[in-house]
């Protein structure tokens, strides 16, 4: 059984999908997704938690380039395979309350830009893997075109020249590699075993780091985001922010850092300064917004800083707690969204000052907002808190080996004094006080509605209570990664 049978599942639903009426379309979605999901607990429950690459396929694609068919999972992979198929059926499950004009090709189109990103997560051919950084995208720019906002061209449009542009560097930086290694190969591990110069990693670096930065998105890289997320439909938004930027930040820990570990250590202080200011900016910015899901979209960039941060202190810590906050991160970022899609549907506005009393009409619905903003904060018990912990513990081990950086640390530990300020301010003006003529009609959740955040809830608690399963699939391959980049470093 090989990580093929992931990535081609997905394929192959996507194609049905898009050939069935609309109503039929979104219940045979939901159920390929399941189907997905079956496979990766299979795929879990036979994983070896230790360094090696397992359920490897490794065939020749375009043999005359040394283009191969090369992928497998390691600790790493598993956990952005895991919040990669949870995470598309409960987004699938999400939208049933919309009614999408061509359903069957929206809900094809998750489901082939899934595959995508499976890819991304899997792939161990750097061709392979630009080949999937680009499958995943193609779809995004479809549902956000055609489904989204108002405004969608113009922000579609602004969203394609970034993430084109970023991935035109990264595809300079791999041929570039590929160009140096003397079999000719985008094997990955025989690319991690060049000797390149500190020039040429130089240009390595910036290659991945410019297209990874755009897809997190890293300050200054950012500015296509908040406009995406707002105009996006809100499965699509959900499918940026919970897993699709998690593929900028899977690419440096994979691909930028083990590449150019000499470029690394030269910008290293660099980028986590630009990670520390993108923290502080997107909270302060956040703090100042009346639309609900553009205040989400800044506190994304917010805690990408801080997962940045940690993957560039790079240490086990660190590297760990980035690990675990993006499965949260996903989850967090998807509940959140699907908040104020609710609020949105049902009393058509996203004004934060419009708002205001719904905990006394609704809730189940208050009950599972509160939950999702501790989770979105960091609260003990909560998912949000293991992981930010663990940054922050990244980020000052680094800091304790370089004095003059100590304040970075500090201050990106404002992540959680600002995250809790902004969100619990939202949520008391949109859930607290008295209702209003607007807010008196709101009804609480029910059916689908009920049953996503009832599952986002569970895993928000689960993990905060006990997220060392979770921790112990990566953790080998992690210590692996740091002690390697460490020995090239000697």
């Amino acid at each position: 059984m090989t990580v093929s049978i992931l990535i081609f599942l997905p394929v192959v639903a996507a194609v049905i999908v898009a050939l069935l009426k609309n109503e039929v379309a979104k219940y045979a979605a939901l159920f390929f997704s399941l189907a997905e999901l079956v496979v990766a607990g299979i795929f879990l429950s036979r994983f070896v938690p230790d360094a090696s690459t397992q359920f490897a396929i490794d065939v020749p694609w375009i043999s005359r380039f040394g283009i191969y068919f090369a992928a497998g999972i390691d600790g790493i992979s598993m956990i952005l395979v895991l919040l990669t198929t949870v995470l598309v059926p409960l987004i699938i499950l999400s939208t049933y309350k919309h009614e999408y004009k061509n359903a069957s090709a929206f809900y094809a189109l998750i489901l082939f830009m899934q595959a995508g990103m499976l890819v991304v997560f899997t792939a161990l051919d750097g061709f392979l893997f630009y080949v999937g950084w680009e499958a995943a995208l193609i779809p995004i720019y479809f549902i956000c075109a055609l489904w989204g906002g108002e405004n969608r061209i113009r922000i579609t449009l602004k969203f394609f020249i970034y993430t084109f542009a970023g991935s035109l560097f990264m595809l300079i930086a791999i041929i570039y590699l590929y160009l140096q290694s003397p079999d000719k190969t985008y094997d990955l591990h025989q690319l991690y075993n060049l000797k390149l110069s500190a020039a040429h990693q130089s240009i390595v670096f910036w290659g991945f780091f410019v297209a990874f930065a755009i897809k997190m998105p890293l300050f200054p890289f950012h500015t296509w985001q908040p406009d995406t997320y707002t105009e996006a439909p809100t499965g699509g938004t959900m499918m940026l922010s919970g897993i699709m930027l998690k593929m900028g930040i899977y690419g440096v820990i994979r691909w930028l850092i083990p590449n150019a570990p000499i470029g690394f250590i030269h910008y290293q202080v660099l980028i986590i300064v630009l990670a520390v200011i993108g923290i502080v900016y997107a909270s302060i910015i956040a703090f100042k917004q009346k639309d609900g899901k553009r205040l989400v979209a800044y506190s994304s960039i917010a805690h990408v800083g801080l997962i940045a941060a940690g993957i560039f202190a790079w240490n086990a810590q660190g590297l760990q707690g980035a690990l675990i906050q993006m499965l949260n991160h996903g989850i967090n970022v998807v509940g959140m969204f699907f908040i104020w899609d609710i609020i949105s549907r049902r009393l058509n506005t996203r004004d934060i000052s419009q708002l205001g009393g719904i905990a006394k009409v609704a809730p189940q619905f208050a009950i599972a907002f509160l939950i999702i903003v501790l989770g979105t904060v960091g609260l003990p018990l909560t998912n949000g808190f293991v992981g930010e912990f663990l940054l922050l513990n990244g980020v000052f081990q680094f800091s304790a080996n370089h004095y003059h950086n100590l304040v970075l640390a500090v201050i990106a530990g404002t992540t959680i004094i600002l995250g809790a300020v902004y969100m619990l301010r939202m949520y008391k003006n949109v859930m607290q006080g008295e209702t209003n003529e607007l807010t008196a009609t709101f009804t609480d959740i029910h059916g689908s509605e009920k049953l996503v955040l009832i599952i986002i809830c569970v895993l928000i608690i689960g993990l905060g209570v006990y997220p060392g399963p979770v921790m112990h699939l990566s953790e080998a391959a992690v210590d692996n990664l740091v002690k390697m980049l460490n020995t090239k470093l000697i």
